[in-house]
């Protein structure tokens, strides 16, 4: 039997800590979570739903910062061991293709996607009076070029694949109202340049015979290339009395044909449960939107959101993690449907 790899750079610094005795889990979380405290900085009330990459040997990320009077933007972040880290007290400043400033009103939930030598950042910002994908590019995360917004209003969650399929670049995204309901499906779109965006389709719908992604989801974290396809993790939202709650599971897609989805989680694999989780500006979110991965040993250590206020840690492994994917999947009617 192969075994199941990652594609990829290896990165021996990885954040990683072994699974705590008799868990039974597939993911299990730091034990020092969360990462980033309350007030991480003085403009700064909370960091939480950002993005981290391995850069020049150590780690960068971009963050969203909901500043003190509570719009959110993003901070640049530096870490030498990727759990520790020092924060700018001051937003990341825009300069559109001509060199002029074009800050956004306003831009959360970041991704960040390295493809060649460049980085490229997807962040859900205001356009058109509603939500939207901006979208820029940084080669030092020192001077940052914001380039065409990828879609209308509304839209949130773009997340770009790390490199082009068949020549050409794809995207995951959820339309939406202004709002955070309805229209609570991914979809993905493809593009020659990273401009002009066409063939829409739908990859994933909410639902399933559990309730824990029945309002809506929405991709998380850049998809992990892998022998056996992409490995997307991703959000699901549940309706309680008691307000919504955000957990997270995973899919495989197909590595050529990324809109075909080959498994998928029926349960989730991480749901609100510790106190960083449950108590918070927004309480009972777990919301994923980074992984760092280290190819030779195949550990995965994830970053997401919690309760809107902190940043924690995750980890798993690839083989252990394909092999529950696989044995509990459940695809979802209209998973693999095409919508014109």
């Amino acid at each position: 039997m192969n075994r199941v790899k990652i594609i990829g750079e290896p990165l021996k610094s990885i954040p990683w800590q072994e699974k705590p005795d008799h868990y039974e889990g597939v993911i299990w979380r730091h034990d020092q979570n969360p990462i980033t405290p309350r007030n991480p900085t003085q403009k700064t009330g909370r960091i939480f739903n950002s993005a981290v990459v391995p850069y020049n040997g150590e780690f960068v990320g971009v963050f969203r910062a909901d500043q003190k009077h509570m719009k959110a933007f993003l901070h640049m972040g530096w870490s030498k061991d990727a759990l520790h880290w020092e924060f700018s007290d001051s937003e990341i400043h825009w300069k559109d293709e001509e060199g002029n400033p074009d800050d956004p009103y306003y831009a959360y939930d970041p991704r960040i996607i390295k493809i060649g030598d460049t980085y490229y950042i997807v962040w859900c910002t205001e356009f058109g009076g509603g939500p939207s994908l901006g979208l820029g590019m940084t080669k030092d995360f020192v001077n940052f070029t914001r380039l065409e917004n990828m879609c209308l209003p509304c839209n949130r969650n773009g997340v770009l694949f790390p490199r082009k399929i068949n020549g050409k670049y794809y995207m995951l995204s959820r339309p939406s109202d202004t709002g955070h309901t309805p229209f609570g499906d991914i979809f993905i779109s493809e593009s020659p340049d990273l401009v002009y965006w066409g063939r829409h389709r739908k990859v994933m719908t909410r639902g399933g015979s559990g309730w824990w992604q029945s309002v809506k989801i929405g991709a998380g974290s850049v998809p992990i290339e892998t022998t056996e396809g992409w490995l997307l993790f991703y959000h699901g939202v549940a309706s309680t009395c008691n307000g919504f709650v955000y957990s997270f599971g995973a899919a495989v897609l197909d590595i050529n044909e990324p809109s075909r989805v080959l498994f998928r989680t029926r349960d989730y694999l991480l749901t609100p449960e510790m106190d960083y989780e449950t108590t918070g500006f927004v309480p009972n979110v777990v919301f994923p939107c980074a992984t760092l991965t280290d190819s030779e040993t195949g550990r995965i250590a994830i970053y997401y959101g919690a309760a809107d206020t902190y940043v924690a840690v995750a980890y798993t492994k690839i083989e252990e993690l394909m092999a529950y994917i696989k044995a509990n999947s459940e695809l979802c009617p209209g998973d693999r449907g095409i919508v014109r």
